[in-house]
């Protein structure tokens, strides 16, 4: 388009732009355009995460890998840690404050060991799962991938951790009269059940994490005052004796003694069914599918807005 001036001379002018009028989102539409890092649906999401697996696989096996790779003794920290947590706890609640109450000898150590080996899972899961986020800056404004993928490799990773304990805690079991058994089978639904659950959690915590750093300093504290009243000492219908009903279902069908209970039926002959509450498979699948589910759709809201400051 021109227009001729005063003196004579052509004056050309711009061509509207087929673009003028149009919003961010029009424009955006218009030309294919896609916010950077936006959030995909929750069915593209889990696509994607699949599609990660590989990843999230190897990214786990590294960080145990390297998690005691300045320490002399390596990998046998994995089981000490543990052993050396059930060695003070027998001292200070088998010998000197008798928690050992209604079982014997035989019994109570491997009650003890697998109580803090049990416990522990999910405690490191969640340590771990607070720090997935704002640990990993660095990885997740470099890098385009599914955030889910570093808690999810952080509870894999106190997954892999666990097995390879739990051989010091199937000779711990033998060694004080509780032989491999058909029972024995069910340790592995109880360890699926738990993951399901350790990992909901972690998905959770890495979210609040991310927000507030300051999560960090304080889970410990959260997580000493769960384990105290989760049984992890103690059995809680032994100690509860005399108290209220509703007291002891309340504590037994708390996540964490569900599944220490649930592995301590399952691996020790003097733990019987009697120390398990009322539908303890059913709570057992409540808790993992509802943390699991939840804790993951919790997560996937905040995609987009990790590492962002």
């Amino acid at each position: 388009m021109s227009d001729t001036t005063q003196d004579g001379a052509v004056a050309v002018s711009d061509r509207p732009s087929p673009d003028d009028g149009l919003s961010a989102a029009e424009l955006a539409g218009k030309y294919g355009l896609a916010v950077s890092g936006a959030r995909p649906g929750l069915v593209e999401y889990v696509r994607q995460l699949w599609g990660r697996r590989h990843f999230i696989l190897a990214f786990s096996q590294a960080k145990l890998t390297a998690q005691y790779s300045q320490a002399k003794l390596g990998q046998l920290w994995q089981v000490a840690t543990p052993l050396l947590n059930a060695a003070v706890y027998y001292f200070i609640f088998g010998l000197i404050l008798k928690a050992s109450r209604g079982m014997s000898h035989d019994t109570y150590i491997p009650f003890l060991v697998t109580g803090v080996f049990v416990f522990t899972f999910t405690q490191s899961s969640i340590m771990a799962g607070v720090r997935a986020i704002s640990g990993n800056l660095g990885l997740v404004r470099a890098l385009h991938f599914p955030r889910a993928s570093l808690p999810i490799s952080f509870a894999l990773q106190q997954l892999q951790q666990l097995l390879f304990s739990m051989l010091v805690l199937f000779v711990v079991a033998i060694a004080f009269g509780s032989y491999p058994g058909l029972s024995w089978l069910l340790i592995v639904p109880v360890l699926v059940l738990q993951f399901l659950f350790n990992t909901g959690l972690a998905l959770i915590v890495a979210r609040l994490g991310a927000k507030t750093p300051d999560l960090a300093q304080l889970m410990p504290f959260i997580l000493r005052t769960w384990m105290y009243t989760s049984g992890v000492m103690f059995s809680i219908s032994n100690m509860l004796v005399g108290r209220p009903e509703w007291v002891i279902r309340a504590l037994q069908v708390n996540p964490a003694a569900i599944y220490m209970d649930l592995m301590r039926y399952a691996l020790i002959d003097g733990y019987g069914a009697s120390h398990l509450p009322p539908h303890v498979w059913a709570i057992a699948t409540f808790w993992a599918v509802l943390l699991a589910v939840g804790g993951f759709v919790y997560f996937w809201k905040a995609e987009e807005r990790y590492g962002r400051g």
